[in-house]
Formats: C-alpha cells, structure tokens, sequence
C-alpha cells in the first residue's frame, strides 16, 4: 500500500532542497570581500563561485543514477554527509587553495539536494500532481536564495565571510537529522533492484528524445542567464556603484521573488495551458526582461534597478518554465526519472556555470560583458523552450492528418 506523505515529509523535502541555495547563493556576498581577503584577480575568485558550480552539476549525474538503483535515502545521507564536511572545511581555510578544495567538496555534497527532491518528489506524490508539486516544491526553494544571499551579506558585514560556513556546517546536520526521522524510502524496491544498465546508455536513451533533450537545455540555458547575472550583480554593485554587501542582499530579493511568482503562477495555469506552452511562454518573458536590460546598459544606463528589476522579471519567466520542464523531462522514460533529474539539474547547474565562468574571464568592471553574456543565454534559452512547442505541435497536425 502506497504510503501518503504529509506537511512534515513535504516540509523536509523542501529543507533538502536548500542545500544547493547554500552553496551557491548564500556565497555571493563573500565574493568581493574574498577577493581583497587572498588578493586575488576576478577571474580566479570566480573560479570559487563556478567550479562549485561545475562539481555540483556533475555530481547530480552520480547521485541520480546511483538513487535509481541502491534508494533514495542512503545515496541522500550521503551527500549530506560532504557537504557539511566541506562547509567546515572552507570555512577553516587558511590559504586560497585550501577554500576551492573546501568548496569543491562542499559542492560535491550539494548536488544531491535539487535533485534527490524531485526524484523523491516523483516517487511519493505519482504523475497527476507532480507538476503542482514541483511548483510548489520549487516555490520553497526559493526561500534560500531569498534568505541566503540577503543573511549572507549580513553576515559578511558584521562577522566575516567565514560565518557564511559555519552556517552552511550547522544546516546540513539539521537538515540530515531531519531527514532521518521523517523521509522513509520512497523508490521502489523493484526498480531500485533492476539490473543496472549502464550510465551511458540510460542517459542515450534519454537524449534520443528530442522533446527531453528541450527541456533539459531550455532549463540549463535559463540557468545561464541567471547565474552570471547574480556574480555581475555582486562585483558591479561594490565596485562599481559602492554599496555594500547588505545592501547587495537586499536588491537581490527580486531574483527569488520573481521565481516565486513564476512558480505559483505556474502551479495554478500548468494543467489549464499545458507543459509546452507555459515552458514557452516562461521563456518568452526572460527573453523580453533581458532585452530590457540590455537595451539599458548599452545606452549607458547603470544603477541598482537596472540590474535587479528585469533581473527579477527574468527569474519571474524561469520560474513559470522550470516546473514545466522539469516535470516534462522525467515523463519522457519514467523508469528513468531520477537519472532524467539528475540530467536536468545538471544541465540547469553545469551551463549556468559555463556561463558564469564566461562572464568572469571577460569581465573587466563594466556591464558590457554580464550583458552580452546573459543576453546570448537569453537567445538560447528561448530557442530551447520553442522546441517542445513546435514539437507537440506537429504532432497534433500529424494526428489530425491521419483522422481525416
């Protein structure tokens, strides 16, 4: 008999969820304080931000595929387990070397965040409300970029950036200890036992869909806007326009506001439009916001809301495609749905970091890279998200055909 989780099974859910917001977010108000801290270039504390960003995608592969096989629960034990090791790590570095070290396996331990809730998501809540559950599930998550970026800049402003660490460290043990009592394993003891295949040919089968590999890309290329927008949005706001790190925190409360807009409007409009249209339409609005932007910055305009006001609309688009995707990927093999989240949280991790590393090796203290680098994603993210779209469509042309 099918066990029905409740608000504490969904609350703890969402709580590992955050660990990637951790990681990732709660850093940034660190960046320039970092830089001074190690005297190093722009290029190389970006490294701190993106190479986080490189490991944690390619660990989503790793702990999707191995949860499709050994459960949920001990490969997620297991990833909390690195990443409050690394939290503690970094957090005692003593040189530059020793905190990429302490993020690298920080990150390790993060990848399985995201994406072990969406598997673990797909497991207890079944097809038919899986969209609305991601949503919301992803309107949660957007809590930590929320209260991480504004309490890490805080927390960089009165005790050091080093504090950011300790916080991460004490997260993951409540966040381990809460797991332990409350999420039971959800997946299968059938599925879990199947005969492994092979890494390789699980991700082939997958990627022979051209509708799964839209979704997966559409997901990374949005990412790809976002994640060099936030690390422009730190270094320009401290360098270029003197504000401090608090302050930082708190303009970049329209990224996860616009998110959690985008995801609530996409949990009650979803089952009425449609996966492929509302991916499309998500993907339409970050395209118009970061034309915005770029418009702005090219006529010479810079200032606090000209990098966080279409940063926001843009994040309001993504949140209404995101569910969408997601939950369009993981349809497509279902046997294969937490390797297909593995993927996409990959992708959505990985290209993001591409995009963010090439925004930190051409920056050079003004707007004109975030915007050239953002606005290319921005392209790619609409391209991504108009394939599903024509896809489904030619199909209904095809059946239409065929019935006459």
């Amino acid at each position: 008999m099918r066990r029905v989780p409740d608000w504490r099974f969904f609350a703890t859910l969402a709580s590992i969820s955050l660990i990637g917001p951790l990681a990732i977010h709660m850093y940034l108000p660190a960046m320039p304080v970092i830089k001074s801290t190690f005297e190093v270039s722009d290029a190389l504390v970006g490294w701190t931000y993106s190479a986080a960003l490189v490991v944690m995608a390619a660990a989503t592969l790793i702990y999707g595929s191995l949860s499709d096989r050994y459960g949920r629960r001990p490969v997620l034990f297991a990833g909390l387990l690195f990443f409050t090791i690394g939290s503690v790590v970094s957090g005692l570095a003593g040189s530059f070397c020793g905190l990429i070290a302490g993020r690298v396996i920080q990150a390790l331990g993060a990848g399985c965040g995201l994406t072990l809730a969406r598997a673990i998501a797909r497991d207890a809540y079944g097809h038919d409300e899986l969209v609305k559950v991601i949503a919301y599930l992803t309107m949660a998550y957007t809590l930590g970029p929320l209260m991480a970026t504004l309490f890490g800049g805080v927390l960089v402003d009165t005790a050091g950036w080093r504090s950011l660490f300790a916080l991460a460290a004490a997260a993951g043990v409540l966040i381990a200890a809460a797991s332990g009592l409350v999420m039971y394993e959800t997946h299968p003891k059938s599925d879990s036992q199947r005969k492994p295949s092979g890494f390789i040919r699980e991700y082939a089968a997958l990627f022979s869909h051209a509708r799964f590999t839209a979704f997966v890309l559409q997901s990374g290329f949005s990412s790809g806007v976002f994640y060099p927008l936030a690390a422009a949005a730190s270094f320009l706001m401290k360098d270029h326009l003197g504000r401090s790190g608090t302050e930082f925190g708190v303009y970049f409360i329209a990224f996860p506001i616009g998110y959690f807009l985008g995801n609530l409007l996409s949990s009650r409009l979803s089952q009425r439009f449609g996966i492929e249209n509302m991916v499309l339409i998500g993907s339409l609005v970050n395209f118009a916001a970061i034309g915005i932007q770029t418009a702005s910055v090219l006529a010479g305009y810079l200032s606090p809301l000209i990098l966080f006001v279409p940063g926001g609309l843009s994040s309001f688009g993504q949140g209404m495609a995101l569910p969408n995707a997601q939950v369009g990927a993981m349809r497509v093999i279902p046997s294969l749905a937490g390797t297909a989240a593995g993927v996409g949280v990959f992708c959505q991790v990985f290209i993001g970091a591409v995009f963010a590393q090439m925004y930190s090796l051409f920056a050079d203290g003004t707007p004109i890279p975030m915007a050239a680098t953002v606005m290319t994603a921005s392209i790619l993210t609409l391209a991504a998200g108009a394939t599903p779209y024509l896809l489904k469509r030619r199909e209904r042309n095809v059946e239409g055909g065929l019935g006459r």
